[in-house]
């Protein structure tokens, strides 16, 4: 029986120099390479390279796409346009993982399941449901503070429970979730696409948003930062956007203004409980 895999890459803070194409043409003849992104498919055969290593090189998003029932998605930031410290909390087994390093801190969002769907069940023509372009805003997002897909991606982890019940050690339902960010009832387009990713259940997210409290209106903004800093810090970003690193500098802005996310809940909730009022709504929504 034959097998599809897609794997995509987007540079998105910088094109890739024409050096670093031929570079990654090593990796795939087949290959569509460009200055901002990689893509390839297998009906047959595997990948080559080391989707981590690409990613942390040349590229900022990756996805990967099995019809097996596997999916990956890579998000990369820079290490200043991230509060390690919040986002560790978010963290799930085989669902979140969170890598830092000196430069940067690369999220690895995962779903598998030994039940695959029905491969026409993630396309829409010749499109996947959930592309990898519709995924990348959720960079900008928690470069803002806005922690809502890191949530979506734990709960949609500990969902696995239901349909598996050995997914996760059986001590792990008297596990505190993370801090609940306000506006679940609310969701942005990367964050729903991100829930379509992660197939989270409906029924868990109604759940989680009962104890999210509405965004508040945005606080400092980007022009309101730049204008505390000195001259001095104002001539070395220059200077960086100079050299090419304009995005990584508007991102790390960003990180500097992430007080428009309102207050984060801190969550008093088990896993359990989470997922037995879930299992109530849908018993009372079936009469």
């Amino acid at each position: 029986m034959s097998t599809y895999e897609y794997y995509e890459f987007l540079a998105l803070d910088r094109p890739l120099s024409p050096d670093e194409q031929a570079e990654l043409r090593e990796v795939s003849t087949r290959a569509e390479i460009t200055a901002t992104g990689f893509t390839n498919e297998y009906h047959w055969g595997s990948f080559k390279g080391d989707p981590y290593a690409m990613t942390t090189r040349y590229f900022d998003a990756h996805l990967h796409y099995a019809d097996w029932g596997e999916r990956t998605l890579l998000l990369k930031l820079p290490r200043k346009a991230v509060d390690v410290k919040a986002v560790e909390h978010y963290r799930a087994d085989g669902g979140l993982t969170v890598i830092p390093s000196s430069e940067h801190v690369v999220f690895e969002f995962a779903y598998s399941t030994e039940e695959p769907p029905e491969y026409d069940e993630d396309w829409d023509g010749d499109e996947l449901r959930f592309p990898l372009a519709a995924l990348t805003g959720v960079r900008d997002e928690i470069a803002k503070g806005d922690l809502r897909a890191l949530y979506l991606a734990w709960l949609a982890s500990y969902g696995r429970w239901e349909i598996d019940e050995e997914a996760f050690p059986a001590d792990d339902e008297t596990r505190l979730e993370p801090p609940v960010p306000p506006g679940l009832k609310s969701l942005s387009g990367p964050q729903r696409a991100m829930a379509d990713f992660m197939r989270l259940d409906r029924t868990l997210l109604k759940v989680a948003a009962e104890a999210s409290p509405n965004r508040t209106a945005p606080g400092v903004e980007i022009t309101g930062v730049i204008a505390k800093l000195r001259e001095t810090q104002k001539d070395k970003l220059l200077a960086r956007v100079a050299a090419g690193e304009g995005e990584k500098v508007r991102l790390e802005l960003l990180a500097k203004a992430r007080k428009g996310s309102g207050e984060q809940t801190d969550g008093d909730r088990t896993v359990g409980q989470i997922l037995d009022r879930a299992a109530e709504l849908r018993q009372a929504a079936a009469g």
